[in-house]
């Protein structure tokens, strides 16, 4: 049996289902770190921040804000453009595709690269840019043909950070009026022509071998220069320990012949036989010497006297060892004492 709906609950339930579509559509939930831009009847009139908010339907519209973004398909980049109604404030990157750039050597290069963005004023975002993102990456790719296009082609390798740091610079100012701060921006890759690619190796090999010379000369320098302070320091050494052992070796003569004198007496005639017998004693150590390369030896006139001096003075005194150790042991009286000092004084008088 059919029940007939009365037009008073025909009504009630028009107007609930009204309310129901009124309230679905003027209910808007705001994820966090997002952002609506709301306008009433055309016009701009709030914007919406994260968390439930309620707008009149019909009358009040979120506006869409246009999007660029790029989709890398193998080797190329697909640019997607779509329409957006929740502004995300978060930092976002775009990694643009590569751009031939000139140098001032006029050498054409392709740099890719990235760009990192936050919009900051959704209002100047949506209203003062008809597309923001697109106006983000043409200014960054005009920046980036100004600054490098002022730099030379090894500038540009070794001053990557300058180059980011004066791409950020000047786009600051320009989309500060979009509402959006630019972060930073990176120079990812830089892609020469083959044939500068292999002149850069080749001027690279030619410079680690100027390095490698370099400093192959600085070491045989080096080594040099040590190896002649060495042969200077051991020359000084060498003349100190000459000069040292002269003086000791005069000393000792000079002691033996004291010793001598005070033995036999130091009377002028005394003295003469002495240094004769000294003398006498140096040419025959020095025979040997003069008799190595050949069968004869001319003695001088004076050796001769020399060595009858030395005759005479062992038939006047027997020798002057002995006659040292006679002295001796007439003064000390004890045998032992005196033959050892007769070993030292022969010992100064033939070594001298």
């Amino acid at each position: 049996m059919d029940l007939p709906i009365s037009p008073g609950l025909l009504i009630s339930l028009i107007i609930v289902v009204i309310g129901i579509v009124i309230i679905s559509k003027g209910l808007v939930i705001v994820r966090q770190s997002e952002v609506m831009v709301v306008e009433r009847l055309g016009s701009f009139n709030r914007v919406l921040e994260s968390g439930i908010n309620i707008i009149v339907p019909f009358i009040e519209q979120p506006r869409a804000i246009t999007m660029l973004r790029y989709r890398k398909m193998g080797e190329e980049y697909q640019a997607i453009t779509t329409d957006e109604i929740r502004i995300d404030r978060r930092e976002t990157v775009m990694d643009f595709p590569g751009q031939p750039v000139v140098t001032t050597d006029n050498v054409t290069v392709r740099i890719n690269g990235a760009l990192y963005y936050q919009i900051i004023d959704p209002k100047r975002a949506v209203y003062e840019v008809v597309n923001m993102s697109q106006a983000v990456e043409v200014l960054a790719k005009t920046t980036l043909r100004s600054v490098v296009g002022k730099m030379e082609l090894d500038k540009l390798f070794e001053s990557r950070a300058e180059v980011n740091n004066e791409i950020q610079a000047a786009m600051e100012e320009p989309a500060s009026k979009w509402g959006v701060k630019i972060s930073r921006v990176e120079v990812q890759d830089i892609a020469m022509p083959e044939e500068v690619e292999t002149a850069m190796r080749l001027q690279m090999a030619a410079e680690r071998k100027r390095r490698a010379t370099v400093t192959e000369a600085e070491g045989e320098k080096s080594a040099a220069i040590a190896m002649a302070q060495g042969q200077r320091e051991s020359s000084i050494l060498n003349a100190q320990g000459d000069k040292e052992s002269a003086i000791l070796r005069a000393q000792g003569e000079q002691e033996s012949i004291k010793l001598v004198l005070n033995a036999i007496g130091d009377s002028e005639e005394n003295k003469r036989t002495v240094v004769g017998y000294l003398l006498g004693q140096s040419y025959i150590k020095g025979l040997p010497n003069m008799a190595k390369d050949g069968e004869r030896v001319f003695v001088p006139y004076e050796s001769s006297a020399l060595l009858g001096s030395m005759g005479m003075f062992r038939e006047l005194a027997g020798s002057p060892e002995d006659a040292v150790g006679e002295h001796l042991k007439h003064r000390a009286g004890n045998a032992s004492a005196s033959n050892s000092f007769r070993s030292g004084v022969v010992g100064g008088a033939t070594n001298s």
